[in-house]
């Protein structure tokens, strides 16, 4: 399953990784991204963190969800009181991390002469030949070949908080395509082993390769954590052994993993605006949600390419209680069972979507064109998956050139509006 990578914000041998034991099957052999040169129906309640409680039967029904509320992840409770055991959710995994990140972020913006110094990258040992300078440029090169529109809006940020979404970009789409990419078929756990290595080598300031360099440089300049990029990484080891999501618990996880985590990686660089009254755990919570609508919005477009490769990124439960099953998925047949289950499943991504344009407008005005042309670009896909008549077996949905060039000026104009938290106290 493809990550966010390319609208959300998105190699040469390396030390470690042996010739002889499966490295260029792993796909770290030279990198095209380098220059070639150089229940009963209410048995359960469901209890979002940030939406309260609803009911798993359908809108209407009894005991049912309200149209306000929102199918999100939970924690799974008794329904009558009695002896009410919570299940720590993956939601509530993932805010551990939120705050993490919220509280790092807070630490930076303390005083300047309150923070111990980063260390440096050893530019002149670890650079490639040309310094940084280069080795950000072919980050710039990879993001305006594989997401053009995104590349245009980081264009209006300051050259260092570009530079530096380049290089984040550059990493996450070279991770992705361990899993997704050429090489694929052959990578192994062991693989994404040596690449967490190496990871964690770029983030102590010895990089592989002048994308590693970049990335490694970027990390001195912001407060930006390994946290979530490990936590990439253990998306793409998702991926290796798992084909099908029990609930959407499991899939929140998975969709945290593989395109939360860019959210999380890139708000230190994006910025909070000076003037935003928004509390920075809000925006990091913002900034998720647009990654977990992104990759609901990939997997609802690519439902009939995934089960071609086997895989059913779609809840069972969900699925069982549409009145559905693999074998419909695999026949990949339009039924009005399917358009049910479908208005659902896009009603819950965008609700996402909804969580996270508040948080969009609290970013730094020069931040915001590029995560506004993301939004809305990718909301659009659901928008398409309906005028298919929900036919994403054999249809893929997709936003149009047109459409892309008519959204880059609504992007722009959003991005100049108050932030959300300062417009009450205008009014």
């Amino acid at each position: 399953m493809p990550t966010t990578v390319t609208l959300l914000l998105g190699a040469a041998s390396s030390p470690g990784l042996a010739a002889g034991d499966g490295a260029a099957r792993d796909g770290f052999q030279r990198s095209r991204l380098l220059p070639k040169k150089r229940q009963q129906r209410q048995r359960w309640v469901l209890c979002s963190l940030t939406y309260g409680c609803l009911g798993v039967g359908e809108p209407g029904e009894a005991g049912g969800r309200s149209a306000a509320s929102p199918v999100y992840s939970s924690l799974t409770v008794s329904p009558g009181g009695d002896a009410a055991v919570a299940v720590v959710s993956s939601e509530q995994k993932v805010y551990d991390v939120v705050v993490k990140q919220a509280a790092l972020l807070k630490r930076q913006l303390r005083p300047q002469q309150q923070q111990a110094a980063p260390p440096a990258v050893t530019r002149e040992m670890d650079a490639p030949r040309g310094g940084l300078g280069e080795a950000y440029a072919r980050c710039g090169e990879i993001c305006e070949e594989y997401a053009k529109t995104f590349y245009l809006g980081t264009l209006l940020m300051t050259e260092e908080r570009r530079r530096a979404i380049w290089a984040i970009y550059v990493w996450c789409r070279r991770t992705d395509e361990l899993v997704d990419g050429p090489n694929a078929s052959h990578i192994t756990p062991q693989a994404l082993d040596r690449w967490e290595r190496r990871l964690e080598d770029l983030f102590a300031g010895r990089p592989y390769d002048m994308l590693d360099a970049a990335l490694s440089d970027t990390i001195t300049k912001f407060p930006i954590d390994i946290q979530p990029f490990k936590d990439m990484i253990d998306g793409m080891r998702t991926d290796l052994k798992k084909a099908r999501y029990k609930n959407f618990d499991e899939l929140y996880m998975y969709c945290y993993y593989v395109a939360g985590t860019v959210g999380l990686m890139s708000v230190p660089v994006m910025g909070i605006a000076p003037e935003s009254k928004a509390t920075a755990e809000s925006v990091y919570g913002a900034a998720l949600a647009l990654g977990l609508a992104n990759q609901l919005t990939n997997i609802l477009r690519d439902v009939g390419e995934d089960a071609r490769r086997g895989r059913i990124y779609l809840p069972q439960d969900e699925l069982a209680e549409a009145g559905l099953s693999d074998e419909d998925i695999f026949k990949g047949v339009v039924t009005d069972k399917w358009r049910k289950f479908m208005k659902r499943q896009i009603k819950r991504a965008r609700m996402f979507f909804e969580e996270a344009e508040r948080g969009v407008t609290e970013l730094r005005k020069e931040s915001r064109w590029p995560v506004w042309a993301s939004l809305l670009l990718y909301r659009q896909i659901l928008d398409e998956i309906e005028a298919n008549d929900y036919n994403n077996f054999t249809k893929r949905a997709y936003v149009g050139k047109a459409k892309k060039v008519l959204a880059l000026p609504v992007a722009y104009g959003r991005s100049l509006l108050l932030p959300y938290s300062l417009r009450n106290n205008q009014t």
